[in-house]
């Protein structure tokens, strides 16, 4: 450490009267650039800062470039909210009002990336992954809504985007990362988070019912008690059967919550929201949680708009070691939203139909019943549309051992739609289906375009022995990006050992889960 500080003094010192020194500093700093998929952004801000430390290692240089990307997120942050005043419509304010919360997070998680001294490779480039996803999802509520043509330019203009696509590149030397499983989850969930939710009864720290019960009738009063106790532990709210029409929002300061249902039966929260009826995506979810390690158990999320008002989101997740155990999730377009960070979900029911699994996380679903219901007229259904935007982000949708069925509305109608396993939202699109029995309502083809050859060379579609009339690979797509995989340890990539690391956190959740194949 003395070392290091003598010669950043001795750089400090010299770099300004020393031309040789100041080239050896400029050099440093191109040598690392040029390794970054935006040079010419690197070296620009790189050299703004006038740091005359010349890191060695790669990992110095990260850290440095993290340290950029943070700061122009916080600029940017500072800029964009002044441009409220500017909003000329509804719209605009809404896709404005997302943004302004995505790069909030984006900030979190740089920070975050900075400040852990004990975070894996894995953790950082999960949170990378994350930062960068926030930002598409800002460009995403303006375009979808209509209206990217005045406000967006002024609140993306700020070479975030590139700084921190850099910091992936720099974190990534390999797609995927080793990881562990214990006793069926991921490793990433605690001893006694895996207890809770093993056991037959979980000690609640408040109880809400409907029926005047309880400490609360609504579960939003029992979340703000929660926002206020001292410490982040683990903070249990049992929620008694009945329909909750409520909008949640578990925020990130909102930690280690855990909402345990009577069963994903009897205990809903529901809600309507959708594009059609103003909302952004991102904003139309009848719950959505960002706060790191939630868990929810025996829930149903349901979003009641219907397939004619477009996306319409049950449940968001941006928690990081997130875990959803026999829940359900109901909706028509878009009703899962798994959109950032390490999830998993075990024997849940998910029903929709178009994209209605959908985001840019890296999540395993395991022994899920997976349900494509009837659409619109004239729609096609899709499974799973994955959104991956960058190469080296570690996310993607894992299918593991779980059935696609027709749900009864569909069925009775099943030569009249078709239905796929997914379709490339983003350029990246990375997604799986392994051991996984297929219904007869799965198309021989397996896979959809987005919008013509879009992504299909850069994709990773895989199926792994997966089983049913809807299995057979002889007829699927032909595309650069699509694989049957038929090596073992290709497959155990997308494994919740592999894949979201967890062995390392989900034994602690309580929640059974296989590690491997």
């Amino acid at each position: 450490m003395a070392t290091k500080l003598a010669l950043f003094v001795f750089f400090v010192s010299f770099s300004f009267f020393s031309p040789t020194l100041a080239s050896v500093i400029t050099n440093g700093i191109d040598y690392w650039c040029d390794k970054t998929p935006n040079p010419q952004t690197c070296k620009y801000f790189m050299k703004q800062k006038g740091n005359s430390f010349v890191p060695k290692q790669k990992p110095e240089f990260r850290k440095m470039a993290v340290q950029v990307a943070l700061e122009r997120a916080q600029n940017a942050q500072s800029h964009n909210k002044g441009l409220e005043k500017k909003c000329r419509n509804d719209k605009e304010k809404a896709a404005w009002a997302d943004c302004m919360k995505l790069y909030e997070e984006t900030i979190l998680q740089l920070n975050q990336t900075i400040d852990s001294t004990k975070s894996t490779d894995f953790d950082v480039q999960t949170w990378l992954s994350a930062a960068l996803t926030n930002l598409e999802t800002c460009r995403t509520s303006f375009v979808e809504l209509g209206v990217s043509d005045f406000l967006l330019p002024q609140m993306m203009s700020n070479n975030v985007t590139e700084l921190i696509s850099n910091t992936l590149a720099l974190n990534n030397d390999d797609s995927f990362l080793p990881q562990t499983f214990k006793r069926g989850f991921p490793s990433w969930l605690k001893a006694g988070d895996r207890k809770l939710l093993q056991s037959s009864y979980v000690t609640p720290n408040l109880f809400v019912a409907k029926d005047g019960s309880g400490n609360f009738t609504t579960i939003k009063e029992a979340l703000d008690v929660a926002a206020n106790r001292s410490g982040s532990g683990r903070f249990v709210i049992r929620v008694k059967s009945g329909i909750y029409m409520e909008n949640l929002e578990i925020g990130s300061k909102l930690k280690n919550i855990m909402l345990v249902g009577d069963s994903m039966r009897t205990t809903i929260i529901t809600g309507n929201r959708s594009v059609v009826g103003g909302s952004t995506t991102f904003n139309s979810s009848t719950v959505a949680v960002t706060g790191q390690g939630f868990i929810a158990q025996g829930i149903t999320f349901r979003n009641t708009a219907g397939p004619q008002n477009h996306q319409a989101v049950a449940l968001r997740s941006g928690s990081d070691l997130s875990v959803f155990y026999r829940c359900g999730f109901e909706g028509y377009q878009d009703t899962l939203y798994v959109h950032s960070q390490r999830q998993f979900y075990k024997e849940c029911y998910i029903y929709g139909t178009v994209d209605f699994i959908f985001g840019n996380a890296a999540v395993v679903l395991q022994n899920c019943m997976i349900y494509a219901r009837r659409p619109m007229d004239n729609q096609k259904n899709m499974v799973t549309a994955q959104g991956r935007t960058d190469p080296n982000q570690n996310t993607g949708i894992s299918i593991h051992n779980s059935r696609v069925m027709a749900a009864a509305d569909l069925a009775l109608v099943l030569s009249s739609f078709k239905t796929y396993l997914g379709r490339p939202w983003k350029e990246y699109s990375r997604t799986v289906f392994m051991q996984t029995y297929l219904d007869s309502l799965v198309d021989p083809a397996g896979w959809s375009e987005w919008d013509g050859d879009f992504a299909l060379d850069t994709l990773y579609y895989g199926e792994y022995k997966n089983l049913g009339p809807g299995s057979s690979t002889t007829g699927r797509v032909t595309w650069k990006g699509y694989h049957v995989i038929t090596n073992a340890t290709e497959a155990s990539n997308f494994t919740v050992a592999n894949f979201i690391a967890g062995t390392s956190w989900l034994p602690d959740t309580g929640i059974p889960f296989t590690s491997g194949l």
